[in-house]
């Protein structure tokens, strides 16, 4: 199994680049015919995020939709693909930080009960606690 960065991923949803894009386009393929994986890193999503919101400026529900689109990808094998299935389901109706609430899931995922934070928005939400 071979592993994608958060270049290949950008490439893959944007299109950006013409030669880069059909670089990756092929390298799904590839994938596809000899039934392997990519290994995708939950620090590639966490990227992802951040890229896409401040470089591309997409929309929250743009961002949401296309991860919940490339976990469907069965070329994709996502490091706590739980976690990256109820965060996409957690950030649909709130207006908390996407990365902040991909963290918290994640934590959550792996037994945290909350995650403590200084961020006083981010605190109102269950799946964290306001440091004191």
């Amino acid at each position: 199994m071979k592993g994608i960065d958060t270049n290949i991923l950008i490439r893959f949803l944007t299109g950006d680049d013409e030669l880069q894009a059909k670089i990756v386009y092929n390298i799904c393929k590839k994938a596809e015919s000899e039934k392997k994986e990519l290994f995708v890193p939950l620090l590639v999503i966490l990227e992802l995020i951040w890229v896409l919101e401040s470089v591309y400026e997409i929309s929250r529900t743009e961002i949401l939709d296309s991860i919940s689109e490339l976990i469907l990808m069965p070329i994709l094998k996502f490091e706590h693909q739980s976690a990256l299935q109820q965060f996409t389901r957690s950030a649909q109706d709130n207006s908390y930080d996407l990365s902040d609430l991909l963290i918290a899931n994640a934590a959550k995922a792996q037994g945290c009960e909350t995650v403590i934070t200084f961020d006083k928005k981010s605190s109102k939400s269950n799946l964290f606690e306001l440091a004191k």
